[in-house]
């Protein structure tokens, strides 16, 4: 566990981190997209699923809202990763936990769960869809927040 009075925050801040969620198709590459966006450009951040996803719209749509793109930036497994040296893994769904914790058990990674609601199952209006994606989205920038920014 480690001692909020401890060094300082930059001191805490790990070099590379790697968002994971079932499919990479909505949580993890909105947490990369955010991370991105609000931490030192030093900070090695990408995202992956445990299987591969499609890309979806509506990550595009509440992600312009905050004035950020995945580009062209497509879903990607863990298997997919050119880079597998990562010193903190945070997990966002149940699948994508117990994954981590099987590829880093011989390894000295920390893991963290941030389990995140899936949107994908919100029925309704366009709107009331948005706002499930808003809702994961708001939930990320404020634990990015919290673990990285304010610490």
């Amino acid at each position: 566990m480690e001692d909020p009075g401890s060094g300082d925050l930059k001191d805490r801040r790990p070099g590379a981190i790697l968002f994971v969620c079932g499919m990479n198709s909505i949580r993890s590459p909105m947490a990369e997209a955010l991370a991105r966006a609000m931490l030192p450009s030093g900070i090695y951040v990408a995202s992956a699923g445990v299987k591969r996803g499609e890309r979806d719209p509506f990550v595009d749509a509440v992600l312009d809202e905050e004035g950020l793109s995945l580009g062209r930036r497509q879903p990607q497994t863990l298997e997919d990763l050119e880079d597998d040296y990562f010193d903190l893994v945070i997990t966002l769904s149940p699948e994508a936990h117990h994954a981590a914790l099987e590829l880093t058990r011989s390894t000295a990674v920390d893991v963290a769960y941030w389990p995140m609601p899936d949107p994908t199952g919100t029925t309704g209006t366009r709107e009331q869809i948005l706002n499930a994606y808003r809702d994961v989205r708001d939930r990320l920038k404020r634990l990015i927040v919290e673990r990285f920014v304010r610490g």
